[in-house]
C-alpha cells in the first residue's frame, strides 16, 4: 500500500483533476473525430453484415470502422489480445499522450501510476468460439490463451503491462455502470493517497452472434433497419438499445502534482455516487428510486445542491422502461430545477457501449464543461410526453461550471460522477 509523503496534502483536501482524454468509438478512432461527429449530430450506427442480421433479426450495431490495433501494439500482442483490450489500450495511449506525460515518467512515478478499467462482459466471442472447438474437436484444440483473452481485467492488465504502470491495477465489472465505476474507484484511490495518477474508464466489444442473440431474445434491442431511427433516447417511439463497441479513458491526477508539471487541466472530479436498486436483475426500480439515490449521493459528495447542477449526461439507452424511470429519477432529485437543467443523451449517436459507455460519456461530459458546449441528443425526434426533461436535438453553447454523468446497469447497479469547471 502506498503511504502519504510529508509533502502530500491531507486526504480530505486532495483534489482530483482530468488532464488527458482518449477514446475509440463508432463515431471515430480518436477523441477529436468522435467529439466533432457528436457535436455535428452524426450517427455512428451502421448495418450488421447480412448473415448476422438474417440469423438474429437484429440489423444494426455501433461498429468501429478502419480500426487497426497494430497502430498501438505489436502484431504478436494484438493476436493474443481480444478486441475490448485492444480498444482500451488505444484509448489509454491517447489519454496519456494528451496529458503530456507519455515521455516524462520516471520509475518512481510509475509506482504511483495505476489503471482502473471497467469492462462488462470481456471476451464473449472468443469464449463461444473456444466452446465450439472443444465440443467438435476436443480439449486439446482449446487455446492456451483462452483465459487471459476472455477475462475482463485483461484490458487493465494490457495497459499496465504495455505502459509499465505499477500502481493499482483493477477492473470493475458492473454491467453498463462498469466504466463509471472504474473512474469513480480511480478517483477514490487518488483522493485517499493510494495513487497519484490513474488511467480510468471503460471498454467493451461484444458485437457477436451469441451476445446479440442473448440481448435480442430478452427483447432489449431495437429491431429496425434504419440507423437514424434505432437508438432514440427518450423518444416516444423508442424500442430498445443498439449494441456498440468502443472505449473511453481519462487520465486523472492529484491536483498539486498536475499543477507542479504545468499540466493542461480539463476539469475536476468532485463527487462520486453509487447505489443498488435491490429490486430486479434486469429491470430498473420503479420511478428510478435507486438512480435517484445515486445522483443525490454524488451531489452530496461534491457538496452541491440539486440547483447547482448545470448539465447532466443521461444513461438514456432508448429502452421503454429504462428511459422512463431514469427521467423520473432526475425529476425526483431536481424538482422544479429539472426544467432548466440541460440534459444530453449521447447514446443516440454512439449506441450503447455497455461496460464502455461510462468511460466514453465521461469524456463527453468533461469536454462539455471544457468547451461550454453541450452535445445534442441525436435520435430524439418526438420527445415522450411522459418525460419532462430539458433535452435538445442541437448542440447548445452556454457557460456551465458543473456536470454529472450517470450510468445504470443490470443487477440494479447505479453510478454517477460529478465534474466541475477547474478553478486553481
Amino acid at each position: 500500500m502506498l503511504t502519504a509523503s510529508s509533502s502530500s496534502p491531507p486526504e480530505s483536501s486532495r483534489r482530483v483533476v482530468v488532464t488527458g482524454l482518449g477514446c475509440v468509438s463508432p463515431l471515430g478512432i480518436n477523441l477529436t473525430s468522435t467529439w466533432s461527429a457528436l457535436i455535428a449530430g452524426r450517427c455512428g450506427i451502421t448495418p450488421l453484415d447480412n448473415n448476422t442480421a438474417d440469423d438474429l433479426g437484429v440489423y444494426l450495431a455501433g461498429q468501429i470502422p478502419h480500426y487497426d490495433p497494430c497502430q498501438d501494439m505489436d502484431s504478436k500482442t494484438a493476436r493474443r489480445s481480444e478486441r475490448f483490450s485492444q480498444l482500451a489500450l488505444s484509448a489509454a495511449r491517447q489519454a496519456l499522450s494528451d496529458s503530456g506525460l507519455d515521455h516524462s515518467l520516471t520509475d518512481q512515478q510509475k509506482h504511483h501510476f495505476g489503471v482502473s478499467l471497467g469492462v462488462g462482459m470481456g471476451g464473449v466471442e472468443f469464449m463461444f468460439n473456444s466452446s465450439q472447438k472443444y465440443h467438435h474437436r476436443g480439449p486439446k484444440r482449446v487455446s492456451p490463451f483462452l483465459i487471459p483473452q476472455i477475462i475482463p481485467n485483461m484490458a487493465a492488465g494490457l495497459i499496465s503491462n504495455t505502459l509499465e504502470l505499477k500502481g493499482p491495477n483493477i477492473c470493475t465489472t458492473s454491467a453498463c455502470a462498469s466504466g463509471t465505476h472504474g473512474i469513480g474507484e480511480a478517483f477514490l484511490l487518488i483522493k485517499h493517497n493510494l495513487a497519484t495518477t490513474m488511467l480510468a474508464g471503460g471498454a467493451e466489444s461484444t458485437i457477436c452472434h451469441i451476445a446479440l442473440a442473448g440481448f435480442a431474445n430478452m427483447g432489449a434491442l431495437a429491431k429496425t433497419k434504419d440507423p437514424l431511427n434505432a437508438s432514440m433516447p427518450f423518444d416516444r417511439d423508442r424500442q430498445g438499445f443498439v449494441m456498440s463497441e468502443g472505449a473511453g479513458v481519462l487520465l486523472l491526477e492529484e491536483h498539486q502534482a498536475a499543477r507542479r508539471r504545468g499540466a493542461r487541466i480539463y476539469a475536476e472530479i468532485s463527487g462520486y455516487g453509487m447505489s443498488g436498486d435491490a429490486y430486479h436483475m434486469t429491470h430498473p426500480a420503479p420511478n428510478g428510486e435507486g438512480a435517484a439515490r445515486c445522483i443525490k449521493q454524488a451531489l452530496n459528495h461534491s457538496q452541491l445542491s440539486p440547483n447547482d447542477l448545470h448539465h447532466l449526461n443521461a444513461h438514456g439507452t432508448s429502452t421503454p422502461l429504462g428511459d422512463l424511470y431514469e427521467a423520473q429519477a432526475i425529476q425526483t432529485v431536481f424538482g422544479s430545477h429539472t426544467s432548466s437543467l440541460m440534459v444530453s443523451a449521447t447514446k443516440g449517436a454512439t449506441g450503447h457501449l455497455l461496460g464502455g459507455s461510462g468511460g466514453l460519456e465521461a469524456c463527453f461530459t468533461t469536454l462539455a464543461l471544457h468547451h461550454n458546449l453541450l452535445p445534442p441528443t441525436t435520435g430524439l425526434h418526438h420527445q415522450d410526453k411522459q418525460i419532462g426533461l430539458n433535452l435538445s436535438t442541437e448542440p447548445v453553447r452556454q457557460p456551465i461550471t458543473t456536470a454529472l454523468s450517470l450510468s445504470l446497469g443490470f443487477g440494479g447497479t447505479n453510478a454517477a460522477l460529478v465534474f466541475k469547471k477547474y478553478q486553481p
